[in-house]
């Protein structure tokens, strides 16, 4: 296990704290392998009726390593984040989320497949994909319009701005904003509340509740996983990540 994922299984509740705090929290293809066993681990343990994945107060995640994902990129749909996209969306039990600071990339996208989200009040959510020449990913171009409507998906997407916790609560994405220094605490507290209950309840529950999403969703990932590998080879993505490593603003003009 990356010491950069720390999990901790207490009173039915397995939590997946992101450790880099250092790095912003951003998502190494190793982070993503350990956080993909967790999940899978959770799945199969009979003992874990609930998932928590949790940031620190200051941060959430500031999305992929682009470092180590320009020198690693996804090959294939085994490759540790595709696992771990695989896993969190098929998850049966519920999953609570505890968002402090920019949440940018899949740490907003991964929200999506989460039951219950407490954000701090200076939580900042994001989807620059757009930005770097990519396309959404981890079904997001499914999700967000279904639970934003059209066109503040659009604004969010095509847009790739940072909206700020008030605006996540307006449209759906978290259940409550708290102090930050209360944040996953009080979403530990959600999930224990919920591994009290009776597990068949819960997993009957949220499968019946997602039903429809989770038809069509393997096959929107992987869609989306497509275009996503592709545009990461051409001219507009390379401009993007060779501004980002200069830190520089990207020209597109000529892409």
């Amino acid at each position: 296990m990356s010491s950069d994922i720390l999990v901790h299984t207490e009173a039915g509740v397995s939590t997946i704290t992101f450790n880099r705090v250092e790095k912003k929290n951003s998502i190494s293809s190793a982070m993503y392998a350990a956080m993909a066993d967790a999940v899978e681990q959770a799945a199969a343990d009979s003992a874990v009726r609930v998932l928590m994945i949790q940031g620190d107060a200051t941060i959430f995640s500031a999305g992929n390593d682009l470092g180590d994902f320009l020198n690693a990129p996804p090959a294939g749909q085994d490759s540790p984040v595709f696992r771990f996209m695989r896993a969190l969306s098929t998850f049966a039990k519920p999953v609570v989320a505890a968002v402090c600071g920019p949440a940018v990339g899949i740490g907003t996208t991964l929200l999506f497949h989460c039951d219950i989200v407490v954000a701090g009040d200076n939580a900042a959510f994001s989807m620059p994909f757009v930005n770097l020449g990519l396309c959404p990913e981890f079904g997001s171009s499914m999700l967000v319009p279904q639970m934003f409507g059209y066109h503040r998906a659009a604004e969010a997407l095509l847009l790739g701005e940072p909206f700020m916790a008030e605006a996540a609560l307006e449209v759906g994405l978290v259940n409550r904003v708290v102090p930050p220094t209360e944040c996953n605490a009080i979403a530990q507290g959600l999930a224990r509340k919920l591994a009290a209950k009776p597990i068949t309840a819960l997993v009957e529950t949220k499968r019946l509740m997602r039903k429809s999403a989770v038809a069509q969703l393997p096959e929107r990932i992987a869609e989306e996983g497509a275009s996503f590998s592709r545009m990461l080879r051409e001219p507009a993505a390379r401009e993007a990540f060779t501004a980002f490593m200069e830190k520089r603003k990207p020209d597109f003009s000529k892409v």
